[in-house]
């Protein structure tokens, strides 16, 4: 396959899409579904050069990724991955950008960065 080597395919993750809460005072607490569970797939962080951070609009503090993964047609903008490792669920990332298609159907290639829900933590 061009462009998607399988043996770069090293890291699992969790597809989900966000569900809103459908009650009035509800606005802000929705939850998130499954969409598929351990897809194979390849992360690679951005290395923080201050170059890669003008020429692309890059905020490093947010520590993007790119993610990459075999062709399919249910993964969209507003959906998250989780890694997984063992079953237990790692990093969160929210899709910032793409799917942008590898090749002609081989892959999708998305710009991800860690995901942290809005809102005081504390």
């Amino acid at each position: 396959m061009p462009g998607l080597a399988i043996g770069n395919l090293d890291r699992l993750v969790r597809i989900e899409r966000p569900v809103a809460d459908e009650q009035f005072d509800g606005a802000g607490s929705g939850s998130w579904q499954t969409v598929a569970e351990r897809v194979w797939c390849s992360i690679h962080d951005m290395l923080p050069s201050r170059g890669e951070k003008i020429a692309n609009g890059v905020d490093i503090s947010t520590r993007p990724a790119r993610v990459r993964m075999y062709f399919r047609t249910d993964v969209s903008s507003d959906m998250r991955f989780v890694e997984t490792t063992d079953g237990v669920d790692g990093r969160e990332m929210q899709i910032v950008s793409g799917p942008a298609e590898i090749g002609r159907r081989d892959g999708l290639e998305f710009m991800v960065e860690n995901y942290t829900p809005a809102g005081n933590a504390a």
